[in-house]
């Protein structure tokens, strides 16, 4: 009994309370809606229209039916008018402000009066000690009701925006026709930039959220509008994510930022990368079978190679041009030890290091055990 008299306290009152307050409903519901129109800025406007309707049914009905559950021992309010109150303020382009005060002007309206009914009719003290609370009680779950409609509301809109957004994001780097995209970017209300970029990264919808109206995301995918710009925040805001950016292109080249971007994404999975940035490490990537075989074929003689020291020193030579100290630089060890690690280099690879072709394909190779290939099997080359 306790439960239900904290969650329905009009249910512990006499029902002949609710025959005493039933014949002033008709002007206690004119005095609300009055008062409301008055005391509400949003609601200072004819009670016409849907909006009239819609107030005055709500008040109407609310007072009815709290008369109704006086004494009703399992009742409780029905809630769709007041969820129906709570979606008409959203679609009404309104906070919730108005009508919590239009509920706790009501509330005191109905108290003030009810109270003077209950006196009349002989209610005692207590029974109207309850009948106040009561009232704001009902006022309360009738005022959560709306919450919760406007609630749902937000959410559908929010949906369906984020679905529109998704369609847009879809019809980009599927590189659909001019007028589709112009027709998806309408929809989603995301004007099409001049330029655009493609993000692959996790999360992207938060991250999108994070950029703003910059930004719109589906999934995965984040295109990102005008990314070079002064004040653009992509990188910082990518930081602490592992992303693949593809480069900046317009909007009919969508799709091949978003190829980019993800093999981007693929070459390290917990840092940016930039694709504009490792176009070579893409280009190696892009066929890791063909990339596999040529390091399994111009670095066979190395594979005994366990610890990847020699394979460090031939890229670093390599990369230096054969300058010793700035390989010895590089690789944080002696000049000597260079030498002597070339040297060993040498017996394996004989003449295929004053070959320019072979220098190339061994570099390529190089580049491909970091980015891709399996080879070495135990071991990629190391700089200790």
């Amino acid at each position: 009994m306790t439960k239900n008299y904290e969650e329905r306290p009009w249910s512990a009152l006499p029902r002949r309370l609710g025959d005493a307050l039933r014949p002033g409903l008709p002007a206690l519901a004119d005095e609300i809606i009055g008062a409301i129109a008055e005391a509400v800025p949003e609601y200072d406007r004819p009670m016409r229209g849907e909006f009239g309707r819609g107030i005055r049914t709500g008040v109407e009905q609310a007072l009815t039916e709290f008369v109704d559950l006086i004494g009703a021992e399992q009742a409780a309010p029905r809630g769709g008018v007041y969820r129906a109150l709570g979606r008409g303020e959203h679609r009404g382009g309104r906070s919730l402000d108005a009508l919590q005060a239009a509920y706790r002007i009501g509330a005191r309206i109905a108290w003030r009066r009810s109270g003077e009914a209950a006196a009349r009719a002989g209610i005692d003290a207590a029974d109207q000690r309850r009948l106040a609370e009561a009232i704001f009680a009902f006022i309360d779950q009738l005022a959560g009701e709306s919450v919760a409609g406007y609630a749902a509301a937000q959410a559908r809109v929010a949906g369906e925006a984020e679905r529109r957004r998704a369609r847009l994001v879809q019809a980009l780097v599927a590189g659909e026709p001019p007028a589709v995209l112009d027709a998806a970017a309408a929809e989603a209300a995301w004007p099409l930039p001049r330029v655009l970029a493609v993000v692959v990264c996790d999360d992207a919808e938060r991250v999108a959220a994070r950029l703003g109206v910059a930004a719109i995301a589906a999934e995965e995918v984040m295109v990102v509008a005008d990314p070079d710009a002064p004040g653009a925040r992509l990188r910082r805001t990518l930081d602490a994510v592992g992303a693949g950016i593809g480069p900046t292109v317009a909007p009919d080249e969508a799709p091949l930022s978003h190829r980019l971007a993800a093999a981007a994404r693929r070459l390290e999975t917990d840092a940016v990368v930039v694709a504009d940035e490792r176009l070579a490490d893409l280009i190696v990537a892009s066929d890791p079978v063909l990339a596999d075989r040529l390091a399994q074929r111009v670095l066979a003689p190395l594979a005994d190679d366990r610890s990847g020291r020699l394979l460090a020193t031939l890229e670093a030579w390599l990369a230096a041009h054969g300058h010793h100290p700035t390989v010895a630089a590089e690789l944080h060890v002696h000049p000597q030890t260079v030498r002597y690690r070339l040297a060993r280099v040498r017996e394996r690879l004989g003449s295929a290091l004053e070959d320019p072709e072979q220098r190339f394909a061994l570099q390529i190779a190089l580049r491909a055990t970091r980015v891709g290939s399996t080879w070495p099997p135990s071991s990629h080359p190391t700089s200790s």
